[in-house]
């Protein structure tokens, strides 16, 4: 089905996220160009209409019914408290496919073990209520300071004690010669609605078609297809040296004595795998990328 007008106001993540959310989409099927300094990129969708938003703006705005849809973290959809229905959790971020962790740290020198250690003192985070939240239900008594910007910097210029701040692999914490002493709070990337988008057939119906091809983009990043011609008299130990996502798909070829065996496989496990197969008598073994599994 399709529509000369648009159905849906997508919001997109301008920031850290904005780079590997437009190759999400890509890979799921949507083109979006980018005008320079322009918030309204073109999508290659006459269903949609696509802003730019700072990550932190899209769960009010979709609150309010300014978006439709939008990709935010659960860490500001608890931040900002927002009324919004959550259609799905895509595992991703900036530098990886792994949820990234909010967590407390302290100069590296500092005789601070623990958060109980650091009553009475300041910490500096841009995620000011959730951080308020969690010292008060640890029963800690701190001064929490909204930052502005280089949170990583305060407790080196002696700005505050401790600092809360977002990391995926620590190590913009541990350049900046800190050390962490508690997780906050481990988030990710959410696809949300409004309940009123949610209760409209036509709005419903784009937003799981954008939820379904996602999701398959994602999962298919793990995943590779492996092809091969294998002797019909090696077929069982063959297929005993194989994990599939599913059953193998195997076909007879012209010269019956051969079969063709085709999987989709975690890319992890390949390395190791292509061996053992090439041992077990395969041949002509292909590797091959996915774009989506559905």
């Amino acid at each position: 089905m399709s529509s000369t007008n648009p159905i849906i106001k997508l919001g997109l993540p301008k920031g850290s996220l904005e780079k590997p959310t437009l190759s999400l989409f890509e890979r799921s099927g949507w083109k979006i160009h980018q005008h320079h300094r322009n918030y309204f990129p073109e999508i290659n969708d006459p269903e949609i209409t696509a802003r730019l938003c700072r990550v932190q703006e899209i769960p009010s705005y979709i609150e309010d019914g300014i978006l439709d849809v939008g990709l935010t973290g659960k860490d500001w959809l608890l931040e900002t408290g927002a009324d919004v229905k959550v259609v799905s959790d895509l595992i991703y971020s900036k530098v990886s496919n792994r949820p990234a962790r909010w967590v407390l740290a302290v100069a590296g020198d500092s005789p601070y073990k623990r958060p109980e250690d650091l009553a009475g003192k300041r910490i500096a985070t841009e995620l000011l209520g959730v951080t308020q939240k969690y010292f008060k239900d640890a029963g800690i008594d701190v001064d929490v300071q909204y930052s502005w910007g280089a949170t990583e910097a305060k407790v080196v210029e002696g700005l505050a004690d401790a600092i809360v701040e977002v990391t995926e692999t620590g190590t913009t914490i541990r350049a900046h010669g800190l050390r962490i002493i508690a997780e906050v709070l481990v988030t990710n990337t959410q696809l949300v609605t409004s309940e009123a988008a949610w209760a409209d057939p036509e709005k419903r119906r784009k937003i799981e078609q954008i939820d379904l091809l996602l999701q398959g983009a994602l999962r298919a990043e793990s995943l590779v297809g492996l092809k091969m011609n294998v002797p019909s008299n090696k077929l069982p130990e063959i297929l005993n040296e194989i994990p599939c996502l599913n059953s193998p798909t195997i076909a007879e070829l012209t010269d019956t004595t051969w079969h063709s065996v085709e999987i989709v496989v975690d890319q992890g496990l390949v390395r190791d795998l292509i061996p053992r197969l090439k041992a077990e008598g395969a041949e002509g073994i292909i590797e091959y990328a996915l774009n989506k599994v559905i």
